[in-house]
């Protein structure tokens, strides 16, 4: 009997389903149904209550409901890393169609998932290098990055942060980035599975596997069809936004972290964000995500308890 779980994820997983369309799933003893998820909070409330076995989500929310008492759920638990997925999977920060330079956004709403979100430090920084300070525009919450795509499109939001195939959809509108994660905040990590606790460790650490050897089959270019074939179907792609779907993962930049291994630079890109844009009330004296960046605080960790280990982009 195949083990079954629950992943949760923002914007369907091309990199699950091509595991699945090859065998690597079944053959790994997994049956995994992705279900969506409306936004980071009820990502991570799904995963304290169970009904999410393991995610796919930002780092960012790892940090915060491992370390902040201040996140959104105000309850912090033994979240993990079990692998690193991307590195951020064309990331940027897009503005309107009919922008004329990003001065255009100034007094402008800038969607988030929400506020506190990896997704909206980043978004600060970048319109930062636009001239853009927090107070020149409103903050409008808008959920996952989908839902923030739509409502780009509909002229809902003057600008928001969007990636892995959303913004494909928004090229395709004629939007284009305004400033961009790989550009401005590299070493960055888009994307991680992560767990709570111990009862879906092992799980996690085989799908894990599973990824890791479907990423590395992908950026070997050894499954081009599947995945545009998949993202054709998971991300409603034509053929030739399909195939540039395909090169982001294969780009070794932004794409695929094809060994899942952590950079611990990319963790620092996050803390470092998180304490200049959402600073903790220091207790005690003591920075929060201090542990964040210390090997071995149990942050990245597989079933084991071994560390996975780190490893520098280039």
């Amino acid at each position: 009997m195949p083990h079954s779980m629950t992943l949760g994820t923002f914007t369907p997983s091309v990199l699950l389903r091509v595991a699945r369309r090859t065998g690597q799933l079944a053959d790994a003893g997994l049956e995994v149904t992705e279900a969506a998820v409306p936004s980071s909070p009820a990502q991570f409330e799904a995963l304290l209550d169970g009904s999410l076995h393991a995610v796919l989500t930002s780092p960012d929310n790892v940090l915060a409901y491992r370390y902040s008492p201040t996140n959104p759920l105000r309850r912090t638990a033994d979240a993990r890393i079990v692998a690193a997925v991307d590195a951020g999977m064309g990331l940027g920060l897009y503005g309107r169609r009919t922008l004329r330079s990003a001065e255009d956004l100034r007094g402008g709403r800038f969607g988030v998932d929400i506020p506190t979100s990896g997704f909206a430090f980043a978004m600060y920084a970048l319109a930062e290098e636009l001239g853009l300070a927090r107070a020149d525009y409103e903050l409008v919450t808008l959920g996952s990055t989908p839902k923030r795509l739509s409502a780009l499109l509909a002229g809902e939001c003057e600008a928001t942060m969007l990636n892995a195939g959303n913004e494909l959809h928004a090229e395709a509108a004629g939007l284009r980035p305004l400033a961009t994660a790989a550009e401005s905040l590299s070493p960055y990590l888009g994307t991680v599975l992560a767990v709570v606790g111990d009862a879906h460790l092992a799980a996690a650490d085989r799908l894990a596997v599973v990824l890791i050897r479907t990423a590395s089959s992908i950026a070997d270019g050894r499954l081009d069809d599947e995945v545009v074939a998949e993202a054709r179907g998971a991300l409603g792609l034509d053929g030739p936004l399909a195939r540039r779907y395909l090169d982001r993962l294969q780009d070794p930049r932004e794409g695929l972290v094809t060994d899942g291994a952590v950079d611990p630079a990319a963790i620092r890109t996050l803390v470092d964000l998180r304490r200049r844009y959402r600073p903790e009330p220091a207790g005690g004296g003591s920075d929060v995500f201090a542990p964040a960046l210390e090997p071995g605080s149990g942050l990245v960790v597989h079933p084991t308890g071994r560390s996975i280990p780190a490893r520098r982009r280039g």
